[in-house]
């Protein structure tokens, strides 16, 4: 075992792993890391470089770690699907049983989308520009969000609500439509397994992308969307900016908007409002009036959450027009405004 000295500076983690990827040969390294994402490679890889010179003591207390972890880990989850399904095939019989995994059976990614990691912003775009919407939905509900936003900015302005339309009503996506995106992206490739429907996309999924997207865009976009679909395009905006997001204002503009707030939908909203967001909206009153509201509060005992939550969207509302007017800056991501 290594000494109190040598174990202080003993790598761990991101270091080890590459200390223990070096001295494997070619291609056992190679099969470790064709199982990691494109983060993980980058991470692993700059690491290598970084633990090039390292000890004896310190590859011993790698080879310590892994082996204490390998220990540890069971095989109790190895080869579960097949013994889950014969486990509910005997309980429910084969119909019922494909009935009830194919709902609670973990996506799998198949191997188109398994490329579309590997590929940057500009050329999953060109793979998809001209494909019919739904096709780009279903390859930007695949990616990480700022990914996805990066590629929607790129495809024509005019088919970008339309995308993001189909990203939000996006549900369980069919084993015909996996089978047309792998033509397209691998067309070379003929694909012969089979691929389960998976549940994808949604309003929230399209929130986290078009808050990614460039100042101005976002809103663009939500006013197209709006003339395809009202409901959908409030449903996005709701989900782009949530009452915790009100922490992002600075004390000037978010004073105006409290006074701009009546105080019965005030009390109510801040009933559920994190510790930090109340005592924020607090210390942007006078002393006098943060007592007040507090004694209200107080009097007002349990509230019905959807009551709450009404007040809160309705404080969002004011906050949107408040800045659509000019009158308060709603601070975003980074140093852009909405």
């Amino acid at each position: 075992m290594l000494d109190a000295e040598a174990s202080a500076t003993q790598p761990d983690g991101c270091e080890a792993a590459a200390i223990l990827l070096m001295l494997l040969g070619d291609e056992e390294a190679a099969e470790v890391l064709s199982r990691l994402d494109p983060a993980e490679v980058e991470r692993l890889g700059s690491a290598m470089f970084d633990v090039a010179d390292v000890s004896e003591a310190q590859v011993d207390g790698v080879f310590d770690l892994f082996m204490s972890r390998a220990k540890a880990r069971t095989t109790i989850g190895f080869g579960a699907a097949p013994r889950i399904r014969a486990v509910m095939e005997h309980a429910l019989g084969a119909e019922r049983a494909d009935g009830v995994l194919a709902r609670i059976t973990p996506p799998t990614r198949s191997h188109a989308m398994d490329s579309l990691r590997w590929m940057d912003a500009k050329t999953i775009a060109g793979l998809i520009e001209q494909e019919h919407p739904q096709i780009a939905a279903l390859v930007l509900a695949h990616l990480e969000s700022p990914i996805a936003a990066d590629v929607l900015q790129l495809l024509p302005a005019d088919v970008q609500p339309d995308v993001i339309y189909r990203v939000a009503t996006l549900d369980t996506v069919s084993a015909e439509a996996i089978e047309e995106l792998e033509r397209i992206l691998v067309r070379e490739v003929a694909t012969t397994n089979s691929t389960p429907a998976t549940a994808r996309g949604g309003a929230s999924e399209a929130a986290k992308i078009m808050t990614n997207t460039r100042p101005g865009t976002d809103q663009r976009i939500i006013r197209s969307l709006t003339k395809i679909d009202k409901k959908i395009a409030q449903v996005i905006e709701d989900e782009m900016f949530v009452f915790d997001d009100l922490l992002e204002i600075d004390e000037k503009n978010l004073g105006v908007l409290l006074r701009n707030v009546e105080n019965d939908v005030l009390v109510v909203a801040l009933k559920g409002a994190d510790g930090r967001l109340r005592d924020k909206m607090f210390g942007c009153m006078s002393a006098r009036a943060a007592d007040s509201i507090r004694d209200e509060m107080e009097e007002r005992g349990p509230m019905r959450l959807t009551e709450v939550q009404e007040a809160q969207k309705a404080m969002l509302a004011i906050a949107r027009r408040l800045a659509d007017d000019g009158t308060i800056m709603l601070g975003g991501r980074s140093d852009d405004y909405v």
